[in-house]
């Protein structure tokens, strides 16, 4: 076998080390992200805030005496904690008549609550003396805010920000060999938004080692020129030298591409360096025909600069980069590579159910994918810079970002802001404008205003001239100020200003910062002062907003307008307009704060993209309004729709561009259907009057998680009746119960007016459904194994789910068997024809029980009527012993080979194809369930290998003898968990793709023009089926079709299948089947 190295991902200590060319170069990237230590201080007592303010701590260096501060306080009951962390959402709730409070959220955080204001925290870690001689940097990526920071007792700094991360050197105070205390203090008494903030150490902390001859952080900077074929790259190396002498080095830079493979390199350029001085080189990489990056191909490069110090390698900075163009127009609007592109965009905020500010890196992803769902194609990082990993998600699943920074003020603090967010984050392709502010209602019209952005744009320039940037001004048509010197025109709001601004400026592109603002609650249609509610439809809007349908008529015509960025993609803490308390966050979003959609999400979605978009609203459950007039409103994206009640037909209509359509319908229990037709493509949606609610179900987004006790689980869950449909105003108080290798971190259920909490005591975790649905958020531990769900509810079934978690080292350390290695003619992909097929493999069962079958009152063979009614292909299942008393089949042992050789004759004798499914047990093989023959059962790993082998091959032998050879075969059914446990499951990721591999060359052996189908259970789940294949795919297992079990209690809605599929086709360019 040969071995192949890779990566160490995310352990205890998460540690990158970059290979270059046979040398290694020392710089690391080790997080510090778990194991710290938290308690609350007290802003106006000082003896409560460790002595803090009394103490003297700047007097002498390293002196800190009784205070947290210095080294050996002891923090042993000081609570123990894993960064992301933010300690607002842990807070209740507050009912206090201050704007401010409410604007964030009535959590007790700021200079009303002295006593939850103030956080401590520390951090103990050793360094090795072997490190010593190389520098050392504390990085923070947030802290909200105001953070005091000390390495052993020396004052490291002060970061003011509560969004831009800060970096200290930190190499005069390491301990080698000793116990090394970070300590922050974090100051949240002082708001710095009007919105929900956070509080704490909210993102991550990483200790970055490197050569004192290296590349500073933000020095090395990508961007490209592309002509015709040709894209000339070019990169900016910055080198810093911190010896006590002078340096010289060398710098050489190269380009790969995503797989690794070297493109192009420049030559080595000498640079010399006196004492604490920095230098740049700037060089040029040419490539042809590039593959650019874009919203439906979002690919990336990487570059790699090298310094070499005499014959050594001294440091290595890699980064991702893409190619692409970009163009703002005044009369034509936004261009990427040449290609003219709407702007669809949305504003987002930074929190999220359970867990506040702190997000989870994958929920990142999940919910950018959760906009581009709907459509959206911009993001704008309202009012802030972001986390780091929001552009890497943005980057990696193409979704254009609007950058901002978070205060229009050119002091010396500000402008080091905005400077820092751009030495960040200039590399990231998916960031195509920057924008220098929002809303700055004192200065944004007056000669003050200019100057500051003229000092803005200039700094920007200087950093990034591959970009320009904007401003969002909440004025119509005015241009004095601000509007008179930035590149784009931001609107915010004022869409009836538009028109004239551009009329009077037409040479000034122009852009919607903050458009729309409809205020609506999930599942809700009747206004609710009480609870603080608003009807869930496209009506109501703030005085200085507008509704989706208003601003969107006028975007969407005229091409002037770049589009715009609708306020907002998701629903958020704080600012819970038009109501105060008992509101404790907003009603903007399109989508709430699970990421439930709601009825407007619709029509953006009917405009905003080519799927095929039905949707009715209401729901139809109204038991006090018989006869009673319901307004039902339809989005869609088809020509026209015709609507019925009950089968009754309630009149036909053409469906306005970008509008909606209405009927008014006197309520009767029962379906309410849309039939429309698009592009002569009929299309049908329904809703219907639910019974009572009898089950709790859920999806949940991954049933395998990385156990580096980081990875999270989204759960959706939902209440449902017998007949498995959503129960639309279903309020159930939902339990969780979780056992194994994870953990709770966060609840929520998108009721704008709960407070019930977030976070919960361990054993006590619950949250009521809000009009049906709730969310929980699950996180892995560092343990392998299985996670066991479940989710009760009084008088309900409950609803329970397994999550198997993986060691990072099981999947990057590859381990191939060449035995069952392809070659030649076996490892051609093989064509696929169109499949409309069952499986049947119960037939001969239902046959011995007498059972016979009939079309039309006509007794035939029901095979032959599955062929009379357009079916082509029969998939079969096989155990090994389902005779066996533990089998399938006790005695009878239907499913075994010899069954399946008989309907294979049967199937083939009616001129239809088959699908062989091994699922190489003696019972039933899926994700919870994958038994291992018992024949099999005593086996060494090398001996289990090839008895599946020659298992294979036998069957596949005497159906080829019998001249039924099978058309397809998938080996092992819904394996996205592994096959023949223990040892095929996924958590040992090589040996469940050796068994895999072993199957399938058996198959090929026999014939290899067989089509091989990869099978998983994971209709709904893309990340999880990307996971899958991606480490199938790097193990060399060879496949021809994907093919998706697709359950709607288990695997999400039609839409995640549908978006599944998609995103699987543009990866992977493979069939699929579900």
């Amino acid at each position: 076998m040969k071995k192949i190295p890779g990566y160490l991902l995310a352990t205890v200590l998460f540690l990158i080390t970059l290979f270059c060319q046979g040398q290694t170069a020392a710089r690391k990237k080790i997080s510090l992200d778990d194991n710290w230590k938290f308690k609350f201080g007290h802003a106006a007592n000082p003896e409560k805030d460790f002595n803090y303010s009394i103490a003297t701590i700047f007097s002498k260096s390293g002196g800190a005496f009784g205070t947290a501060i210095e080294p050996r306080f002891k923090d042993s009951t000081w609570r123990t904690l894993d960064l992301p962390h933010d300690w607002a959402v842990e807070l209740p709730f507050v009912n206090v008549d201050n704007r401010d409070v409410e604007s964030h959220g009535y959590k007790p955080v700021g200079g009303l609550f002295p006593e939850t204001s103030i956080g401590w925290y520390r951090k103990h870690f050793t360094i090795s003396s072997a490190d010593s001689g190389t520098r050392f940097q504390i990085q923070f990526d947030g802290i909200f805010r105001n953070a005091n920071i000390w390495l052993n007792g020396f004052f490291v700094g002060n970061n003011m920000s509560g969004y831009i991360g800060a970096s200290y050197d930190v190499t005069d105070f390491i301990r080698f060999d000793r116990d090394n205390v970070l300590v922050v203090r974090v100051d949240a008494t002082q708001y710095e938004g009007w919105f929900y903030e956070g509080a704490g150490i909210y993102r991550h902390v990483w200790l970055n080692q490197y050569d004192n001859l290296h590349i500073p952080a933000g020095g090395l900077f990508v961007h490209a020129d592309v002509q015709n074929r040709i894209a000339t790259v070019n990169i900016e190396t910055t080198v810093e030298n911190q010896n006590f002498s002078s340096a010289n080095c060398t710098v050489y830079s190269y380009i790969t591409d995503r797989d690794g493979k070297q493109l192009g390199q420049t030559k080595e350029q000498p640079l010399s360096l006196s004492v604490n001085a920095k230098g740049t080189i700037k060089q040029k990489i040419t490539l042809t025909d590039p593959r650019l990056w874009s919203l439906e191909d979002p690919y990336s490069y990487r570059v790699i600069s090298v310094v070499k110090s005499g014959n050594k390698i001294v440091d290595v900075v890699k980064d991702r980069f893409g190619i692409r163009t970009l163009r703002f127009d005044g009369n034509e609007g936004f261009f990427l590579n040449g290609k003219h592109v709407k702007i669809f965009g949305t504003n987002n905020h930074q929190d999220h159910v359970g867990v506040g500010s702190a997000l989870p890196d994958y929920l990142q992803y999940y919910r950018i994918k959760l906009l581009r769902n709907m459509g959206v194609n911009a993001y704008r990082t309202s009012h802030n810079p972001p986390t780091p990993e929001l552009l890497e998600a943005c980057d990696s699943l193409g979704m254009l970002v609007l950058d901002e920074t978070r205060s229009l003020n050119s002091s010396s603090e500000n402008i080091d802001q905005f400077e820092r967010m751009i030495l960040r984050d200039r590399n990231h392709p998916s960031i195509f404008l920057w924008s220098i502010g929002n809303e700055e209602g004192w200065i944004h019209t007056n000669s003050n205003g200019k100057r500051i952005a003229q000092t803005f744009i200039a700094k920007q320039k200087e950093l990034d001239p591959s970009r320009i940037c904007t401003y969002a001004a909440d004025v119509a048509n005015v241009f004095n100020g601000v509007n008179e010197v930035i590149p784009v025109r931001g609107f915010n709001y004022r869409q009836y200003g538009v028109a004239d601004y551009h009329r009077d400026h037409p040479a000034q592109p122009i852009v919607g910062t903050e458009m729309g603002s409809t205020v609506t609650t999930r599942g809700i249609y009747e206004k609710d002062s009480i609870r603080a509610y608003v009807p869930d439809q496209d009506i109501t809007a703030p005085w200085w907003a507008s509704t989706a349908e208003t601003w969107w008529k006028l975007a969407g015509e005229n091409p002037y307008w770049m589009g715009g960025f609708v306020w907002t993609g998701f629903d958020y803490r704080g600012e819970p307009t038009p109501y105060s308390w008992p509101n404790i966050n907003s009603h903007f979003g399109i989508m709430d704060m699970c990421g439930f959609p709601k009825n407007i999400y619709y029509y953006y979605q009917s405009w905003w993209t080519d799927k095929d978009v039905l949707h009715i609203s209401p729901h139809w459950n109204w038991r006090d309004k018989r006869n009673q007039p319901i307004d039902v409103w339809v989005n869609t994206n088809a020509d026209d729709v015709e609507l019925f009640l009950n089968g009754k037909s309630l009149g036909k209509k053409d469906m306005p561009r970008n509008g909606h359509l209405q009927w008014t319908v006197n309520y009767q229990p029962g379906t309410l259907e849309a039939v429309a037709y698009k592009k002569g493509k009929k299309l049908t949606t329904k809703v219907e009057t639910t019974g009572a609610a009898t089950e709790v179900v859920m999806t949940p987004y991954k049933t395998t998680m990385l156990a580096d006790g980081k990875d999270v689980c989204v759960i959706n869950l939902s209440v449902v009746d017998q007949q498995g449909r959503e129960v639309p105003d279903a309020d159930n108080m939902i339990k969780f119960v979780i056992k194994g290798p994870g953990k709770i971190i966060g609840v929520g259920n998108g009721d704008p007016s709960s407070h019930e909490p977030d976070k919960c005591v361990d054993g006590a975790w619950q949250r009521s459904s809000f009009n049906g649905k709730c969310q929980v958020l699950v996180q892995s531990t560092k343990e392998t194994g299985t996670i066991h769900f479940e989710a009760q509810a009084a008088g309900l079934w409950t609803g329970s789910t397994d999550i198997v978690t993986v060691s990072p080292v099981s999947v990057s350390t590859i381990n191939i068997d060449k035995t069952y290695e392809l070659k030649g003619e076996a490892a051609k992909p093989r064509q696929v024809t169109k499949m409309i097929g069952a499986d049947i493999s119960f037939l001969p069962q239902l046959e011995d029980r007498g059972m016979k079958f009939s079309d039309n009152g006509v007794q035939k063979d029901a095979i032959e009527i599955m062929k009379d009614h357009g079916f082509n292909y029969v998939r079969l299942r096989i155990f090994n012993d389902p005779a066996r008393d533990s089998g399938y089949s006790p005695k009878k042992g239907f499913c075994d080979l010899e069954h399946t050789k008989q309907m294979a004759k049967r199937v083939k004798a009616a001129g239809m194809k088959f699908l062989l499914d091994f699922h190489y047990s003696d019972y039933w093989a899926d994700p919870g369930k994958q038994y291992k023959p018992a024949a099999w059962r005593n086996l060494s790993f090398t001996e289990l290998k090839n008895a599946l082998f020659d298992y294979t091959k036998k069957v596949i032998e005497e159906l080829k003898g019998q001249g039924t050879t099978p058309d397809m075969v998938q080996v092992g059914n819904e394996i996205n968990h592994g096959m023949v446990w223990p040892e095929g499951n996924v958590s040992n990721v090589d040996s469940m793709s050796q068994l895999i591999g072993a199957g399938i060359a058996a198959v090929k052996a026999v014939d290899p023009a067989i089509v091989i189908m990869l099978h998983v259970a994971l209709g709904g789940q893309n990340d999880e089926t990307v996971f899958f294949i991606d480490q199938m795919m790097k193990r060399n297992i060879h496949f021809d079709v994907i093919g998706l079990s697709y359950y709607p209690k288990w695997h999400g809605t039609l839409d995640d299948l549908r978006d599944n599929m998609s995103d699987l086709l543009r990866r992977y360019d493979k069939d699929i089947i579900v």
